[in-house]
């Protein structure tokens, strides 16, 4: 069997110091440069003249005179980038001729690489800590970006699905620019290798330590070591970005379900390889150098990956830092990431968590509660209720009565009540609130086109929530002067104003009936107001809080209430009746009991709430002050799940995809949720794997608390920002779609209408807007 001999290409009398393929394969073209020149070679034309005894010859496209770092083809092959020095030239590949001279870097020129969607558009790193958009026909810059680091850049990455790209510096660090014009090339994200690092190291270890095993796997992808004995290395410069090619390694794997619909790329540092997921940004998979007993290499000064997989597999080519030593490894992305898994990835089994309930009450369940008293009163027989019936209604005479005088009648009348009603008020209470069986429009725009704008006082009030009822026609606001004002959904008139706290009102929430609406206030107090009779109908006091109520909503379609306050949430059940003894009339039917408090581990305060109310669910997610997630599932009155480190900073609000009462979407959409915080954008996670899908990013309130909100079509994503403006994202994009300006102060609420494609948005100031499609 003959062996391939390596095809030697002669041509240049200095050190070569950068190369390149071709994009093409008929015919492939590699680039060599060095101080001297830069060639092209035709690998085909040189093989056939190598077997025909000849000497293979390139085509010397420029002579510099400078140390070029990097070169890089056109997509179509006919041009190359070459960064020499502070300056990149753009060359012809057919002959030499003078070249496009783009010159505006401060430092050396690390990396350049051609733009497929944009027509002429070239984009260029730096050591100066910058990036540069060239529009490489005319040598115009198009985008200058100011200091965003304080290291070199190293490497660059254009993703052209996502139209970002990806830039990596010598302390570790990526940072994720938007290529879209009208988003003026802002930062999306960054994230921070060593701390993804330490993150991965904690999440296997502890998932191993739960299993009691350890997977075995191949040399290259064991774990056995994964665990640093001291911490990351201070220094983790970014040598690669490259995408993966995750089609072709993982489509014969066995767990399809845990990667479809996905994309990776890869990040190659010193010390070894990364694998990203590029919808969360989170790193999924590490090869680390040092732990493959074969490989020789402790700390690469360089590496390359090939870009298409054979087999499943790629191959990557690392250069020693301190040697004159290369080494080839090959890579199976699949087997690299199933194994480091440690079965974390769930395929919707009978273990997977699920937000609507798929079993019945268990008999010691917290939320048997109301439901077995309710039960026996209905089993009542007819003669216990007869008796009951006459034993509460004792005679007259039993109780004694205070005379009114012999000459003067007795007053009858005292408490007779009020029937001068007319009919069409008597009907209203009973018919305004009924929801309608109209559909949310599914295919419809989103709300981008402000339609109508009020403020809700004479001076600037911060509306701290808002919330639309069930059926869309009225929208509840709580206001930092201790009121709630009910609105029409089209903002023209105010229907309700409810007084009575003695703070800021921190929540609102509609019951499923859309009678009652339950606000929590920084006064230690939640009440539920009565929306037919503009009053309160239960008020829990002070004595039962020792904090401030964070948060408060109906749930178990209105069975229960769920409050917050400090690090742990209250189930309580509740009988609401806005009538009153006519004896009596301070007092109130209305019958509020505790039932079970559930305390959020290692935490000092619950941050953020959120429970399903439309249907019956068992879970209950929470957020807290320690950056984690915790779910609990109240039938079996427990904590079943906790995620660590969920952001940077605590979770500020949890957001679930409710729906509307009549949307069409699958049952397992509902199984999504949305947490966010300040400055860590949106994270979009599946209950069932309790993994982040995706990230959402594009903007982020620095300074403020600021709100989400989802359509009831499960297809866009809403956000407030302290930069005054909203942005509405659409669910399988990472960067925002609209940003809507237009607002006086920073936008700290969003809610979506459940029954018509229209957003409203609040404001610090005290304002309100509403926007349509």
């Amino acid at each position: 069997m003959s062996i391939c001999q390596p095809l030697r290409l002669l041509g240049h009398r200095h050190s070569i110091s950068a190369l390149s393929f071709g994009n093409k394969i008929n015919p492939l073209l590699v680039c060599s440069a060095s101080r001297e020149h830069v060639i092209v070679w035709n690998v085909d034309e040189c093989t056939q003249k190598l077997r025909g005894g000849l000497t293979p010859r390139g085509i010397i496209i420029g002579t510099l005179q400078r140390l070029v770092l990097h070169v890089r083809f056109s997509p179509d092959d006919q041009q190359v980038a070459v960064c020499a020095g502070n300056r990149i030239y753009v060359l012809s590949v057919k002959y030499e001729a003078i070249p496009v001279e783009l010159n505006g870097h401060l430092a050396p020129v690390t990396a350049a690489e051609f733009c497929t969607r944009e027509k002429n558009m070239l984009i260029s790193i730096s050591e100066d800590r910058s990036f540069k958009i060239w529009d490489y026909s005319t040598g115009l810059l198009i985008h200058q970006s100011g200091v965003f680091t304080g290291f070199p850049l190293l490497s660059l990455l254009v993703d052209e699905e996502k139209r970002q790209i990806i830039t990596g510096s010598a302390e570790g660090q990526l940072w994720i620019f938007s290529l879209i014009s009208d988003h003026n090339y802002c930062c999306v994200t960054r994230i921070d290798l060593k701390k993804e690092q330490e993150k991965f190291y904690n999440k296997i270890w502890k998932s191993e330590e739960e299993l009691g095993e350890r997977q075995n796997a191949s040399e290259l992808c064991r774990t056995s070591s994964m665990k640093p004995e001291g911490p990351v290395e201070a220094s983790l410069p970014v040598l690669l970005i490259e995408h993966c090619d995750y089609s072709v390694c993982f489509h014969k794997e066995e767990n399809e379900s845990c990667v479809q619909n996905r994309s990776y790329f890869w990040i190659g540092t010193s010390t070894g390889l990364l694998l990203i997921n590029s919808a969360n940004l989170e790193l999924e998979a590490f090869l680390c150098y040092k732990d493959y007993s074969g490989l020789s290499i402790r700390f690469a000064r360089s590496c390359s990956l090939m870009k298409k997989a054979v087999n499943g597999k790629v191959l990557c080519l690392v250069t020693s830092m301190f040697e004159d030593m290369i080494t080839v490894l090959e890579v199976n992305p699949a087997l690299l990431l199933t194994s480091q898994q440690s079965g974390t990835c769930k395929s919707g089994n009978e273990e997977s968590l699920s937000v609507i309930a798929r079993c019945p009450l268990l008999p010691k369940s917290p939320l048997c509660t109301n439901l077995n008293k309710n039960k026996n009163k209905k089993h009542l027989s007819k003669t216990e209720r007869v008796k009951s019936t006459r034993k509460d209604q004792p005679l007259v005479f039993h109780n004694k009565i205070k005379s009114s005088g012999y000459t003067a009648s007795p007053r009858m009348t005292m408490f007779t009540p009020n029937t001068n009603l007319k009919k069409n008020e008597v009907l209203k209470c009973k018919t305004s609130f009924k929801c309608t069986s109209k559909e949310y429009p599914l295919e419809s725009s989103p709300p981008i086109i402000s339609s109508r704008e009020i403020s809700i006082g004479f001076e600037p009030t911060r509306i701290c929530c808002i919330q639309y009822s069930g059926d869309g026609n009225y929208l509840a606001c709580g206001l930092a002067n201790k009121t709630v004002l009910i609105f029409n959904s089209d903002l023209t008139n105010t229907h309700h104003v409810f007084g009575g706290h003695d703070g800021v009102v921190n929540s609102v929430d509609w019951s499923h009936d859309k009678k009652w609406i339950v606000s929590a206030s920084d006064d230690r107090t939640v009440r539920v107001w009565s929306v037919c009779k503009n009053e309160a109908a239960l008020i829990l006091g002070k004595e039962m809080f020792h904090r401030a109520v964070g948060f408060a909503q109906f749930y178990f379609m209105d069975t229960f209430m769920l409050l917050c306050c400090g690090a742990e949430f209250y189930l309580l059940s509740c009988h609401l009746d806005a009538a009153k003894d006519d004896l009596r009339r301070y007092k109130r039917k209305s019958i509020c009991k505790l039932v079970e408090t559930f305390p959020m581990a290692s935490t000092m305060e619950i941050t953020s709430l959120s429970a399903v109310n439309d249907f019956y669910s068992y879970i209950v997610l929470t957020a807290g002050s320690n950056r984690a997630l915790e779910v609990f599932d109240l039938n079996a009155g427990r904590s079943t799940a906790v995620i660590p480190e969920a952001h940077t900073r605590a979770v500020h609000q949890i957001c679930q995809n409710k729906g509307s009462a009549f949307s069409t979407q699958k049952p397992e959409d509902y199984n999504l949720f949305m947490t966010t915080a300040v400055g860590d954008g949106i994270k979009l996670w599946d209950l069932r794997t309790l993994k982040c899908e995706r990230r959402f990013e594009g903007h982020s309130s620095r300074s403020y608390p600021c709100g989400i909100a989802v359509s009831p079509c499960g297809k866009f994503i809403a956000s407030g920002s302290d930069d005054k403006c909203a942005y509405i994202y659409d669910m399988h994009s990472s960067t925002f779609s609209y940003k809507l300006g237009g607002h006086t102060d920073t936008v700290i609420n969003v809610a979506f209408n459940p029954f018509s494609p229209q957003l409203t948005t609040a404001t610090l100031d005290g304002n309100l807007r509403m926007f349509v499609p």
